[in-house]
């Protein structure tokens, strides 16, 4: 007999036979019959143990919560179970004896500290709306994917272990590479460039990113997934138009998915309306003046003017135009106006998601911004060679999905939707 979900037993016919695995997660005895309550990765449902059908009966009692098992039994819609579903079980095995006491309750009402969820994740995972995140994520990733393959894209994978910063900085990690040291990669943004000099138009990659921060806020990892593009014969117009569709796609895909669980757990999303409206960096300056605060041109912006100017947008919005000395050395200037790039970060409200541009392609150019920035070009080699035989221009960005999941389900710790979250004090599990 082949296994049935929870969720699809409501399309089973009544006194039909399944097959459910899952976890125990109640049981109850009521005189000579006994219930529990079996879960899966899709929800619960009543099983009903009767002694003329499971001469045993008693056995279940001694079974502790959490143990995994597989029943066999008739599906009947006109039982007592709230739900309106039973199943009268045929037969019960046990597959899996879960120990006791649990080192994490999965039904208590009140919540385990921060710490103690993460010590257990295998136990926490297995709580409905702690499920629900990941498959939200899966569904966010999926939507952007096939946005992405469906104008043109293809993915790539490129390196995680370099000899050189993408950016510049001491935010990596070093490692040791035999003889040598190398670094674990903070972006693919080099590699992508070398692409798209490769005459492959569109790239996009899924993949981890590093950054040896030491930064412990609710907004940040020291390991994450980042989505990337980058596009030939394009601009940073370009670029944010395609960013704004990729996004609204992975939400669209997300309540298309699971707008049913959603409701359940009373999350109501909305699909954004495109296009997001766009502000310069000169422009939020004004808004903060105006508002009484002072801000230096060339300095980035703290987490309380992202708050005041996130209350003029309080969706997604796009700041453009940022100032060329907080911009890496690979972003192209702005033609006329050189203090300012053709860059642009896009925000929800205070937060914010991606950083994006339009490149600089000229290969002269280019190693007069590694000198601004005070890196050396000659540690750049492999990456200036592909600009020197033909570089189009080219535009691109890398979005954290963490981040953007954590936003969109208004999660109020980045933790929440990563399953092993690395930081300046987690290494394990």
């Amino acid at each position: 007999m082949e296994r049935i979900y929870i969720r699809d037993l409501r399309h089973s016919m009544d006194n039909s036979e399944a097959e459910l695995n899952g976890w125990i997660q109640e049981v109850r005895k009521l005189k000579k019959i006994s219930f529990l309550i079996l879960r899966d990765s899709t929800g619960t449902v009543q099983v009903t143990l009767k002694p003329e059908n499971i001469p045993d009966i008693d056995f279940i009692t001694g079974v502790n919560r959490e143990s995994v098992i597989s029943v066999r039994g008739t599906v009947t819609k006109e039982g007592v179970a709230k739900s309106g579903i039973e199943v009268v079980a045929k037969s019960v095995k046990i597959l899996n004896q879960a120990g006791t006491p649990l080192p994490l309750g999965i039904t208590d009402p009140v919540e385990a500290d921060f710490d103690t969820r993460l010590n257990n994740r295998f136990l926490d995972l297995r709580k409905p709306d702690k499920h629900l995140i990941f498959r939200v994520e899966s569904s966010l990733l999926w939507g952007i994917r096939k946005f992405l393959m469906s104008n043109d894209f293809i993915e790539v994978h490129t390196p995680k272990i370099v000899a050189a910063a993408t950016e510049g900085g001491a935010d990596l990690f070093r490692v040791q590479y035999f003889e040598k040291n190398a670094y674990l990669n903070q972006s693919p943004q080099l590699y992508k460039e070398i692409l798209i000099s490769g005459g492959i138009d569109r790239v996009f990659e899924v993949g981890p990113a590093f950054r040896a921060e030491e930064h412990n806020t609710v907004r940040h990892l020291n390991e994450f997934t980042s989505v990337d593009i980058e596009m030939a014969f394009s601009d940073h117009n370009d670029a944010m138009k395609m960013l704004e569709n990729a996004v609204r796609s992975g939400i669209q895909e997300v309540v298309d998915k699971n707008n049913e669980s959603l409701e359940l757990h009373g999350i109501h999303l909305k699909v954004p309306d495109v296009p997001f409206p766009r502000i310069t960096y000169r422009d939020c300056i004004s808004i903060l003046e105006k508002e009484g605060q002072s801000v230096a041109f060339g300095e980035d912006f703290t987490p309380e003017q992202l708050r005041e100017i996130g209350k003029k947008f309080p969706d997604f919005y796009f700041i453009t135009e940022w100032p060329s000395s907080v911009r890496p050395f690979y972003t192209m200037p702005k033609p006329g106006d050189d203090e300012v790039t053709n860059s642009y970060d896009l925000q929800f409200g205070e937060k914010e998601i991606t950083s994006g541009a339009q490149r600089v392609h000229d290969p002269e150019l280019l190693e007069k911004r590694f000198r601004q920035k005070g890196l050396d070009p000659s540690a750049f080699e492999f990456y200036i060679k592909a600009f020197k035989y033909g570089m189009p221009p080219h535009a691109g960005w890398g979005l954290g999905l963490e981040r953007l999941s954590m936003i969109i389900l208004n999660l109020p710790n980045i933790r929440e939707v990563t399953l092993f979250p690395r930081d300046r004090t987690r290494i394990v599990p």
